[in-house]
């Protein structure tokens, strides 16, 4: 065996402690750089957010953006990463929920095999809610991100009485146009079945849907809706003013308490004291039996109602019973 040889074996056998340490400490650090410069997540990572990703964008726009909005810290190894998970067949578009932080070799994952993590969000419209109501109640749901409650109400405002009300499940990233369009074809879905009966009722439907959204409003119970429903009619062919009070709600959306006089005295088409008939739209989003009962009006000896303070309905005849009524009931 010659001097070499017995030197190597000698070397490997007794390896030199100082040499192993300094390369375990250059691994571990180089482990560390590549770890803080291209794999952990940004201090400022968007969690509880949603990230969009276009249609049709390079792969190296997507890893741009990514890296620019604090996605991922190396646009390099995402798109290595990403090329890797998908096979090379890029990322797949839509709305990606950021719960928490992740890494760049999570998102690139998600990112490739479209896990979005979108979960749907519960929402129950009341039957009666109007738009003002409705739009307040989503804004309050934390889920709903996207969700402009300005933008809602001035996309509807047109839609008062159309809006079905209802419980709806939206992804988290639904924006305002979408809700109302998804209430709108719940709307007409509902009264397609009862369509001929409002064509044989002889009203437009406008008033119709008027009708019942102060119906959903002014009274709880079937039965007493279609009596109030006749009296209503009754009062309009008679060209005697509704007198509402559930429209002042509607022209004053923050009113809160009891009507008093001054209210009564408000210049609006809505104030059905001031204004004979129908207002000029429906005040709220009634239900279907709210309209049912509008088209199906009891007749009765009945010209007055008022609701106690327990919601109970009582109706009278005449202005002197009533004022009885109120007398009874309300003071």
């Amino acid at each position: 065996m010659t001097l070499f040889h017995k030197m190597a074996e000698k070397i490997s056998a007794k390896p030199n402690k100082k040499y192993l340490a300094v390369i375990v400490f250059v691994l571990f650090a180089l482990m560390f750089i590549f770890y803080y410069f291209f794999i952990r997540p940004p201090v400022d990572f968007p969690s509880n957010a949603i990230y969009s990703v276009e249609e049709n964008r390079a792969l190296s726009e997507i890893a741009s953006d990514a890296r620019k909005n604090h996605l991922i810290k190396s646009a390099l190894a995402f798109k290595i990463l990403t090329a890797l998970f998908s096979g090379n067949k890029g990322i797949i578009s839509g709305d990606y929920v950021l719960h928490k932080k992740e890494n760049v070799f999570q998102i690139a994952q998600r990112f490739a095999k479209g896990d979005y993590r979108l979960s749907v969000v519960k929402v129950t419209i009341p039957e009666g809610f109007n738009i003002y109501e409705i739009a307040e109640l989503l804004s309050e749901k934390d889920e709903l991100r996207n969700f402009n409650q300005q933008e809602f109400i001035r996309l509807a405002e047109n839609k008062e009485g159309y809006l079905y009300p209802d419980t709806y499940y939206f992804l988290p990233n639904v924006k305002a146009k979408q809700i109302i369009d998804t209430m709108e074809k719940n709307f007409t879905k509902k009264i397609a079945p009862i369509q001929k009966d409002i064509n044989k009722f002889g009203r437009p439907f406008k008033e119709i849907l008027t009708m019942a959204s102060i119906l959903e409003k002014e009274v709880r119970t079937d039965d007493d809706r279609r009596i109030v429903a006749g009296i209503f009619w009754k009062r309009i062919k008679m060209r005697m003013p509704l007198q509402v009070d559930a429209v002042f709600r509607y022209i004053n959306p923050r009113k809160e308490g009891v009507i008093n006089r001054d209210d009564l005295k408000i210049d609006s088409p809505y104030n059905t004291y001031l204004n004979k008939g129908l207002p000029p739209g429906p005040i709220s989003n009634p239900s279907l039996d709210a309209i049912i009962a509008a088209i199906n009006p009891k007749e009765t000896k009945y010209l007055y109602y008022l609701s106690d303070k327990k919601g109970v309905t009582h109706f009278a005849g005449t202005l002197e019973e009533h004022n009885n009524n109120v007398n009874r009931y309300l003071r």
